[in-house]
């Protein structure tokens, strides 16, 4: 097979993809909410859904990728990404859910 930079292109994303190249969430223990202000309270909050958006945005790009047939594996490695991707977005949901409890028992303001 003949490497040219349009094929190379495709290969790489798809490599690139496929290593993870998104970054990984950190885990936070719901405890250290209760630690928080409502301040540092509401900044967690904006910051997990810019997460989910961006992470949604990711796995949306990734859905639309039009994977070349002669790339072996191509659809199951997109597949693979966008399950993570989606995942991701779990468990950020689930984060964003604990935040949302700690700011309604410490600020009652925000409700």
């Amino acid at each position: 097979m003949k490497f040219t930079p349009t094929t190379i292109l495709p290969l790489t994303a798809m490599l690139l993809l496929a290593a993870g190249c998104s970054s990984i969430v950190a885990s936070m223990d719901p405890g250290k909410y209760d630690k928080m202000s409502c301040a540092e309270l509401n900044s967690a909050l904006g910051e997990t859904a810019t997460d989910i958006s961006r992470t949604a945005i990711s796995r949306g790009k990734v859905a639309k990728t039009s994977v070349p047939s002669w790339l072996l594996g191509g659809e199951r490695v997109k597949a693979v990404v966008a399950n993570r991707d989606t995942a991701k977005i779990e468990r950020l949901q689930q984060q964003q859910q604990a935040v949302v409890a700690a700011r309604a028992r410490k600020c009652p303001s925000s409700n």
